[in-house]
């Protein structure tokens, strides 16, 4: 499984078309979900890794529990099977682009690990400098020294 690292400062395109970092693009390639992230933005996962994901976390609750259907929506309802075009681009619905507060054309787009996020580059910005702030107590939650 590849994992995803670095920050990169994308433009959209006038389609709402990303190009995805051109290191990324084999890893990429074929079907990959685009995902309403829990924050504010979008989540590229590869197929196999999204499918695992969401298999995992489903597999051991009650199939017949509300909460494995409202987990079950939760994963598959905001999720999009979406491939890369010719160029390497995906199209972001308009949708998904209002649900991650992408406003502008600006996009930040991040590696966290089993995907990239994509986010509207203010909101990275807030974020990344509040995330920063609080890395001392991140760490230190785990049992590490800031």
């Amino acid at each position: 499984m590849t994992t995803f690292h670095g920050t990169f400062d994308h433009t959209l395109d006038a389609k709402n078309r990303l190009t995805v970092p051109a290191k990324f693009r084999s890893t990429l390639a074929g079907t990959v979900f685009l995902v309403k992230g829990a924050e504010p933005c979008l989540s590229v996962y590869p197929a196999e890794t999204y499918e695992t994901m969401a298999r995992a976390a489903l597999a051991p609750m009650n199939p017949l529990s509300t909460q494995k259907r409202e987990f079950s929506r939760l994963f598959y309802a905001n999720a999009m099977e979406i491939e890369l075009d010719g160029a390497g681009r995906i199209m972001l619905p308009p949708r998904f682009m209002e649900r991650a507060g992408i406003t502008t054309r600006e996009v930040v787009v991040a590696g966290a690990g089993a995907c990239l996020e994509l986010w509207d580059r203010a909101t990275w910005e807030s974020y990344d400098t509040d995330l920063t702030q609080r890395a001392p107590d991140l760490t230190a939650s785990l049992g590490h020294p800031a």
